[in-house]
């Protein structure tokens, strides 16, 4: 009743053990896999991405670092960048996720003016003075 473990040619017939190929099929399968996970990280990294550009009142570095940190806090944002020279924050956002107008009140909220929104007053004088000036500079 408990004796040895069959073998393959016990309860196979031939044909079947001529082109059952388990290591072959094994790697076959680890290759599918591989492809199908390849295939749905790249199409899940690109969709969905819009890139939004905002005019801030941002005057130097200190308001670069505290903008794109700030921003990275916030759902959707991928990535943000400011060009300090022309105050354009350039914002790589998921638009499943939020959209152009929550971002714009989201820069207000942490001082900045963004486009046409002006700069939450409270947050405005939290900034340090080299980013309350229109000429700050380090």
């Amino acid at each position: 009743m408990y004796g040895a473990p069959l073998r393959e040619e016990e309860f196979m017939p031939a044909y079947v053990i001529q082109y059952y190929k388990p290591k072959k099929m094994k790697k076959t399968i680890h290759y599918f896999i591989a492809f199908l996970s390849f295939a749905l990280m790249s199409h899940f990294a690109v969709a969905g991405n819009d890139t939004l550009e905002v005019k801030t009142t941002a005057v130097c570095k200190t308001c670069k670092k505290t903008i794109e940190h700030n921003l990275g806090f916030e759902k959707g944002v991928k990535s943000s960048n400011l060009d300090v020279e022309s105050g354009i924050v350039t914002v790589v956002y998921n638009g499943k996720k939020t959209n152009p107008e929550k971002i714009r009140i989201a820069i207000t909220k942490i001082g900045y003016g963004a486009d046409s929104l002006m700069a939450d007053p409270k947050a405005f004088n939290k900034l340090p003075d080299c980013c309350k000036s229109e000429d700050g500079h380090h």
